[in-house]
């Protein structure tokens, strides 16, 4: 009788750890979890899905992403770029379809970047020949501190958005 009474509270132990371990779990956010952001933009369909990655006090702009080189925009997976339609970045044709979205940063302007190889991790594998298209933009100030990074699907484009910086690119219909 008592090896069953055991058992019970053995199992009913374990239960409870499995449960407690789940609900911790959820609780915890990923380190730079997936985000996307989806918008329409003169009539096209624009979706970027990336990592978003924290500051935690760390020097981002020129400290963890390194100026003048490439950068995935994101953490993890490269950061994706799909339109529905053709359209026209910063008044350059870009084709229908999903793109590797890369960028490299510099402290005064920024390369924005559309690879033709959308599944990728990071930038380790990134190969300019594949590059759909590339275009400059200029970076600014933010008016907040953005502790995540983010991306903004707007009317005229998308943002991107990390600590003090934000870094606007106009999209118009092809």
């Amino acid at each position: 009788m008592k090896s069953k009474t055991f058992m019970k509270s053995l199992t009913l132990i374990c239960a409870f750890l499995v449960v407690s371990h789940l609900a911790i779990g959820q609780d915890q956010e990923k380190a730079s979890p997936a985000r996307t952001a989806q918008g329409t933009v003169d009539g096209a369909n624009i979706e970027i899905g990336y990592g978003s990655p924290a500051v935690n006090d760390r020097n981002i702009w020129g400290g963890l992403v390194p100026y003048d080189q490439v950068w995935r925009s994101g953490a993890n997976e490269a950061t994706t770029f799909t339109t529905d339609q053709a359209i026209k970045v910063e008044g350059k044709e870009l084709d229908a379809g999903r793109y590797a979205l890369f960028t490299i940063p510099g402290q005064n302007e920024w390369t924005i970047i559309f690879n033709k190889e959308a599944s990728q991790w990071g930038s380790m594998k990134y190969q300019e020949a594949e590059d759909a298209l590339r275009v400059k933009v200029t970076p600014k100030e933010s008016a907040e501190m953005n502790e995540r990074l983010t991306y903004d699907v707007t009317s005229d484009g998308f943002v991107l958005k990390w600590e003090r910086l934000e870094v606007p690119v106009k999209i118009t219909k092809k």
